[in-house]
């Protein structure tokens, strides 16, 4: 189920890429529906660069990321696993290690087709 990206949401996607004022998807033409997916497929230029723009998010937007993932509003099955292991250690970093081990359960879930 797609989500509309709020306010928070935005603020999120502005650290990421603050050179990116719209709402569509570069790639799709569509709105996002997500955050990290659009930014590490479509925004960040290769792997190292995903990891310099999620480092700029805080302990708090990294508690409220792993939050829309769990709960599955935030949607990562398309991102690539070198990606995910970056987001899988900020998470570890921001807010624990068993949030960590539970987003990278459903990822890999999610590509198996459980989820």
């Amino acid at each position: 189920m797609a989500r509309e990206l709020d306010e928070k949401d935005f603020a999120i996607l502005r650290k990421l890429a603050p050179e990116y004022s719209g709402i569509l998807c570069p790639e799709s033409g569509h709105e996002f529906h997500s955050i990290l997916p659009p930014v590490s497929n479509h925004i960040a230029a290769d792997e190292e660069d995903f990891a310099e723009r999620v480092g700029r998010l805080s302990d708090e937007d990294w508690g409220y990321l792993t939050d829309q993932i769990v709960s599955g509003r935030e949607d990562l099955r398309c991102m690539p696993e070198e990606d995910i292991e970056t987001i899988l250690v900020r998470i570890q970093g921001a807010v624990s290690v068993e949030a960590a081990e539970q987003v990278r359960r459903l990822y890999h879930l999610s590509g198996c087709g459980v989820l």
